[in-house]
């Protein structure tokens, strides 16, 4: 797959959200840190906007208060009229969308980073939603590249019937980081310097693009989504059936038809089924128990970006 997008005016504002989800705290402390102390994140002729997108959830360590922030930025509720009756993370959401957006406009911010946890053994990860933008592929290999040897994974969530509605989605360019495994409600040294790192590289990328640097052509490897698949249930609708432990903490690994999936309480294994090889992500992700999601399967590919270079120089 070959990119078609090329980003050529430099990059002028751009934001960290941390809260998204309330319990995630590695996002949290650090932009609550950069909120005092902000000279580890600016670069010259750079405006960084560090922001606590949900404070009430952070305030009760809780993911959402009334539904999933990082889901509710679609236009139909960006475009709501304002009202008490409307979910606190709607009205936050539109409170976002006119600092940082609007959403689609010439005005948005550039680049939105949203710092996520997982409960999932996903190490560092960055969250692509269009295969066809060159500057978002290029700033993914430098970070890449960067972190070397510690490995980054990219995951791609384009797909024709899956819409995320993420946070981040109102800027032009939409980055999100999983880092994990680490607990809700819990913070962990070596998570938070995983994250703290991407941030560092995919600014400094940033400040290197506007200064005139220019990238050459270069790939990705990236894992794109191809579909949710939901826990074995039984007719009350209850999980019948837990993560086999062949598969647990196997994010990012071939996955194979006759493979173990789930472990039922009597012993009975269940087996993917299909007749291709994928790889899972989000295994046995606290947070989606409630979205019916046992794990992600995707499939892998190469994403090629051509080179760019910034206007200004």
């Amino acid at each position: 797959m070959t990119s078609h997008h090329v980003a050529e005016e430099p990059i002028k504002k751009v934001a960290i959200f941390g809260g998204t989800h309330g319990n995630e705290l590695t996002g949290v402390f650090l932009v609550k840190h950069w909120l005092e102390n902000g000279t580890e994140i600016q670069r010259m002729g750079l405006e960084v906007k560090p922001l606590i997108t949900n404070p009430k959830a952070v305030k009760k360590c809780t993911r959402y208060i009334d539904c999933d922030l990082n889901r509710v930025f679609d236009l139909e509720n960006l475009g709501k009229n304002i009202s008490e009756d409307l979910p606190y993370e709607v009205r936050r959401a539109q409170e976002i969308n006119l600092l940082f957006g609007p959403k689609n406009s010439e005005d948005s911010y550039d680049v939105i980073f949203d710092l996520h946890n997982t409960t999932s053994n996903m190490g560092c990860t960055l969250i692509l939603e269009d295969s066809r933008n060159d500057f978002l592929i290029q700033m993914f290999h430098y970070i890449k590249t960067s972190l070397a040897p510690l490995p980054c994974y990219v995951y791609l969530i384009e797909h024709p019937s899956l819409k995320y509605a993420t946070t981040r989605s109102i800027a032009k360019y939409p980055v999100g980081i999983e880092v994990g495994p680490q607990p809700h409600g819990v913070l962990r040294a070596d998570i938070l310097n995983q994250m703290r790192k991407m941030i560092k590289h995919a600014l400094d990328f940033i400040h290197d693009f506007n200064e005139g640097k220019e990238f050459p052509p270069c790939a990705i490897e990236v894992y794109k989504i191809m579909e949710k698949v939901d826990y074995p249930r039984n007719e009350s609708g209850e999980i019948a059936a837990v993560i086999h432990p062949n598969l647990q903490d196997q994010d990012w690994k071939p996955l194979h038809p006759g493979d173990p999936v789930f472990l039922t309480l009597d012993g009975k294994t269940i087996l993917l089924g299909g007749d291709c090889t994928v790889y899972p992500v989000f295994v046995n992700e606290a947070a989606y128990y409630e979205k019916k999601e046992a794990f992600a399967k995707t499939t892998k590919l190469t994403l090629n970006a051509r080179s760019i270079r910034s206007l200004s120089r």
